[in-house]
């Protein structure tokens, strides 16, 4: 085992990601490579980004985890859109937000940990 999978945040976001992937499934096929693709790629890098820099330094890991945040903002936003044009419903994206409010502190109080 790695020990990024270790980690309670990377854990949650491999989870997110597995739920923004069942929600974005019922969208519109002509959104498959402008915003199911954008979002599904946002949510993926949470994860990854979690992932990348998890042996390296503190100051280069806290960085990382400012990237997955900037990730997991894009998937905020992006979810806002597609509930904005009818692709997302309010319960799904209430979920979705929820989950992300749970993820954006955990990334937050593992960067605090590391400064």
């Amino acid at each position: 085992m790695f020990n990024f999978e270790k980690l309670a945040v990377w854990q949650k976001a491999i989870l997110f990601a597995g739920m923004v992937y069942r929600m974005t499934q019922p969208f519109p096929p002509d959104e498959r490579f402008g915003l199911t693709n954008q979002i599904r790629r946002a949510a993926n890098s949470i994860a990854s980004n979690i992932a990348e820099d998890s042996a390296r330094p503190p100051a280069d890991f806290a960085r990382f985890l400012g990237y997955a945040s900037g990730s997991l903002n894009e998937v905020v936003t992006q979810a806002a859109i597609g509930r904005n044009e009818g692709f997302l419903t309010s319960q799904d994206f209430e979920q979705l937000y929820r989950d992300a409010e749970e993820i954006s502190r955990m990334l937050s109080g593992l960067r605090n940990s590391l400064e």
